[in-house]
């Protein structure tokens, strides 16, 4: 006997630590509200007239599914035209408020959650809960609730706070059909610029460390084209020769045209001297103004980035020859290439899902900044694959000449229940989701699934579009499961 009392002193003693000193054996009850932004957990001992009943609130913001803190709460239960309630008290742990209330009256309550933050004031209806005359009779009903689902999986607010966490209602929205196709990343035709050779001659960068991926601004200097000990396009000699031409053009289009008033000099001779003058002016001058350093200089037309080097240091180039590509990767071109079968859909391709390929995650096109660009209408000889261009927001997630996955969609389509892909487990070819019995506790449901976009699934049987599931996280409860559920009957371990 003596030792059978310190086991429950001990008991009591780890409950009242814990936040949860009580004389209910652990039984409790749960009530749950939510608004657009926020949801109210409250952890409550059974509700029976006259009997003062504890209360464990946790506090989400929706957002992120983090603890909401530099808020006050306050909770009011109607019952029988009777009220009761108070301001719940924050604990040490931030989300987390305590409160003690007496139930005034039997029958089904309203309880009312009043959210007061810096910014605005919320308030969250729960559902009508239950107030019995008697204490046994309403911890009889809580336990027999708890007994309704003896799979759930107990995982914990706070848990949920510390992981990547979060639950939703499925959506109902017409899905459409998909295309899963893979396609390349290219730049934009206005985005790079091919940097070609103005004249012939040696190429010499004007730094060793410019390679491919280096960033350049527009008008900086790269490289010289040297032309000094070739016999042929000797550019110095070019320039010499283009001076002298130029000086006596000059020199006889200015005795003409002092001249030509005494009509010593016709007017048609004066208009062949400046023509003569002009040209060897614009020739002159166009060499002069294209050396640098000794020779014609290569500069960068806009800013960007290399992304090909063609020609090594030291090479011979030739008028018109590639000599570098910039990019600037501001906007980008995605070109997939679909099956011929799918020819009669392509009209109805209005949007897409593209997959991040460093993050693995599956993005709306127009959450990129992105649209449909255009679709083929028939077959090249040499490939009798159909192009889709789609174009998008430049991103370093995304490289030029990479291959990412693609998800066409059209446009209609009946209603269906949709989650996001996250929200699905597999287990060996089954798919499964975690449905929601209060936001600690969750059951394993099996859905059979339809077409998926990378992002969102079609659920064809097996969840109802009222049934709030787990869209995040779902891997962290099934592991919770696999280690170990906690026993129903034992309230709160935090």
């Amino acid at each position: 006997m003596i030792c059978l009392a310190a086991c429950v002193v001990a008991c009591r003693h780890k409950d009242a630590v814990e936040g949860h000193d009580h004389d209910h054996g652990g039984i409790t009850m749960d009530i749950t509200a939510y608004s657009d932004d926020y949801e109210v957990y409250a952890d409550v001992t059974p509700l029976a007239v006259g009997h003062e009943s504890e209360w464990t609130l946790y506090v989400t913001r929706l957002e992120d599914f983090s603890p909401l803190t530099q808020v006050s709460l306050h909770v009011e239960m109607t019952v029988g035209g009777k009220r009761a309630g108070g301001e719940a008290v924050q604990t040490e742990s931030a989300g987390i408020f305590h409160l003690h209330i007496t139930p005034p009256a039997a029958g089904e309550a309203a309880v009312e959650f009043t959210l007061a933050t810096a910014d605005s004031t919320v308030h969250l209806m729960a559902e009508r809960v239950p107030v019995f005359e008697d204490e046994h009779e309403a911890m009889h009903e809580a336990d027999e609730m708890i007994d309704a689902h003896p799979m759930a999986v107990t995982f914990t607010k706070v848990q949920s706070w510390q992981t990547d966490f979060a639950t939703a209602l499925p959506e109902v929205k017409p899905m459409g059909q998909v295309i899963p196709v893979v396609a390349q990343v290219q730049s934009a035709p206005g985005d790079e610029m091919t940097v070609v050779a103005k004249a012939g001659g040696i190429l010499r960068y004007v730094s060793g460390n410019l390679l491919e991926g280096s960033e350049v601004r527009k008008g900086t200097i790269l490289a010289h084209i040297l032309s000094d000990g070739l016999l042929d396009e000797n550019l110095s000699v070019r320039l010499s020769a283009a001076k002298n031409d130029y000086e006596m053009a000059k020199q006889n289009y200015e005795r003409a045209q002092s001249l030509v008033e005494s009509r010593i000099v016709s007017q048609k001779e004066f208009l062949e001297y400046k023509n003569i003058f002009e040209k060897a002016k614009a020739e002159y001058e166009n060499l002069q103004s294209g050396l640098s350093g000794g020779g014609v200089s290569v500069q960068v037309p806009m800013n960007g980035f290399v992304r090909g080097i063609y020609a090594s240091n030291g090479d011979y180039v030739n008028v018109g020859q590639p000599v570098l590509q910039i990019v600037q990767n501001r906007d980008l071109v995605l070109r997939a290439e679909v099956p011929q079968r799918y020819a009669a859909m392509l009209p109805r391709v209005a949007d897409a899902c593209v997959e991040n390929p460093v993050s693995r995650e599956a993005l709306a096109l127009s959450d990129l900044g992105g649209r449909v660009l255009s679709y083929g209408k028939s077959v090249s000889p040499d490939n009798f694959m159909l192009p889709v261009t789609l174009a998008m927001k430049g991103s370093s997630d995304f490289p030029s000449g990479s291959f990412v996955n693609v998800w066409l969609k059209t446009a209609g389509g009946a209603p269906a229940v949709v989650v996001p892909k996250s929200a699905l487990v597999e287990e060996q070819g089954q798919f499964f989701v975690f449905v929601q019995i209060t936001p600690e506790k969750f059951e394993k449901q099996p859905v059979v699934v339809g077409v998926t976009d990378g992002k969102e699934v079609e659920i064809l049987s097996g969840l109802d579009a009222t049934q709030r599931i787990v869209t995040r996280g779902a891997v962290m409860v099934k592991l919770s499961k696999n280690t170990g559920t906690l026993d129903p009957h034992a309230g709160h371990v935090h």
